[in-house]
């Protein structure tokens, strides 16, 4: 994975816009809870990458390390074989000092390459340790993120919800046809009205019938009486 390739994506998850992907979200709880596994996948995988590039780093070290340990180890063989010959040519032997002064340089030159193997990976070294610096940066900012997802994911939802109980309820209100409940109010008191005038109607009705039945009754009985004062009459003449 080269180095644009992860830190676009530490850097493209770290921007994440959580409130941009709720705006879209049909169920907001659902759509959290898919974003945090997402966002946790992401972010192990992203710790893979970085994983993998500070062991990278640490070869190269290992490496600089080992040149710089050998360099150091020739420059000591160098030495002896130095020495060596400067004690040879001291007792006369040149022949044998001409050997390990040849034994020398090339103690020397291994010590020289070496070296420079060691000072070509410094500028390697340097850039990668600014990569995972950076890396480690991106993650840390990564997991703050989810770390906040988390912890406003209840009240995330629960707004979401809210609002969504809301706008339901006003497309509810909106849907039906608002009438003025005094207008619906005095129309129903109006019914009733025209429904005790009704009952009254029958009851003065049904008063009216009893009372010519009364009346009816009481000239049956005047009658009867006119009759008998008669009859009353006739029989004392």
């Amino acid at each position: 994975m080269t180095k644009q390739t992860v830190l676009g994506r530490v850097t493209q998850l770290a921007k994440a816009n959580i409130n941009a992907l709720l705006d879209q979200a049909e169920d907001p709880q659902r759509m959290l809870d898919q974003l945090i596994r997402d966002y946790t996948n992401n972010i192990k995988e992203a710790e893979e990458a970085v994983a993998t590039t500070i062991g990278n780093l640490r070869m190269l070290e290992q490496d600089h390390k080992d040149d710089q340990d050998t360099a150091a180890e020739w420059g000591t063989k160098a030495l002896a074989a130095s020495r060596k010959g400067d004690e040879l040519r001291a007792d006369g032997n040149a022949t044998e000092a001409d050997k390990f002064d040849r034994l020398a340089k090339v103690a020397l030159g291994r010590q020289l390459h070496s070296e420079k193997e060691a000072k070509d990976a410094e500028p390697t070294i340097a850039a990668q340790t600014e990569i995972v610096d950076k890396l480690r940066s991106g993650l840390d900012r990564m997991k703050g993120k989810l770390a906040d997802l988390q912890s406003r994911r209840d009240q995330l939802v629960a707004r979401a919800k809210t609002a969504q109980a809301q706008n339901q309820m006003m497309d509810a209100a909106q849907s039906i046809d608002v009438l003025d409940p005094a207008s619906e109010l005095s129309r129903f008191e109006e019914k009733v009205r025209r429904e005790e005038a009704r009952a009254l109607g029958k009851q003065e009705l049904a008063a009216s019938s009893l009372d010519a039945q009364f009346e009816e009754l009481d000239a049956l009985g005047d009658a009867a009486e006119v009759e008998a004062r008669l009859a009353a009459l006739k029989a004392t003449t």
